[in-house]
């Protein structure tokens, strides 16, 4: 859980971006110096990731002047692009590793997808599921040059098992409680994060550390749009 100082200096750090936000041209190389600063940003190949795959293309055009910004934008249909604060925060509790297996659930405009192909390398896969036909589209055009990226469109709610087992399981939209279904296809060794929460949420890092036994656990203070599955539309 983060502390209560914890989130006030998350808070200040935020109104400090913000100021400079309104005084400086706000580069994506000037974000990442905002998210090291914050102290969330701390991998090197997590911050060479960020520098190889510019956020700027992967927002609507509409909004490529907040492109930079440590805030969602929306990116139609109802779903957003998380903020690169939240983005990195889970980046760097799963560390992506080269040539780890991955599922991207909730595909969206496909930044963080693009994000796990640069870390994964050319020997590792991303397989991004997005449920809504429009964003598929998107991401297809988003993506066309990440060469280790498979994407599909469909429900992913409770996994992918065409490409099970994975290492990385990477959702970017809450529900109340981790289907069984989705732990069952992490690999021994891997790590599931997903929202869990209907207002504001929290965080759930899962690993799995046998067949069956897990270790999980809680960050507080994130807010996601839902995850929607059959059920949910039914």
């Amino acid at each position: 859980m983060l502390s209560i100082a914890q989130d006030y200096k998350k808070i200040k750090l935020m109104e400090k971006w913000q100021q400079l936000m309104y005084c400086t041209k706000v580069t994506n190389e000037l974000m990442i110096e905002q998210l090291l600063t914050s102290g969330v940003l701390r991998t090197p190949r997590i911050q060479s990731a960020l520098r190889n795959v510019d956020r700027r293309q992967f927002v609507p055009s509409n909004h490529t002047d907040q492109a930079y910004d440590d805030i969602p934008l929306p990116i139609g249909y109802g779903q957003t692009i998380s903020q690169p604060w939240t983005v990195v925060f889970m980046l760097e509790l799963l560390q992506p590793r080269e040539r780890d297996h991955c599922l991207d659930v909730g595909c969206g405009s496909g930044w963080a997808a693009a994000l796990l192909s640069v870390l994964v390398g050319p020997r590792g896969h991303v397989t991004t599921v997005e449920r809504i036909p429009q964003l598929v589209s998107l991401a297809q055009q988003h993506l066309q040059s990440y060469r280790n990226v498979s994407i599909a469109r469909g429900d992913a709610s409770r996994g992918w098992p065409p490409d099970a087992p994975y290492d990385i399981i990477h959702v970017a939209a809450a529900t109340s409680v981790v289907a069984v279904e989705m732990k069952d296809q992490l690999a021994v060794g891997g790590r599931l994060i997903i929202p869990l929460g209907e207002y504001e949420q929290e965080l759930a890092l899962i690993t799995k550390i046998s067949d069956n036994r897990y270790t999980e656990r809680r960050y507080s203070g994130f807010q996601f749009v839902p995850l929607i599955s059959k059920d949910t539309i039914s």
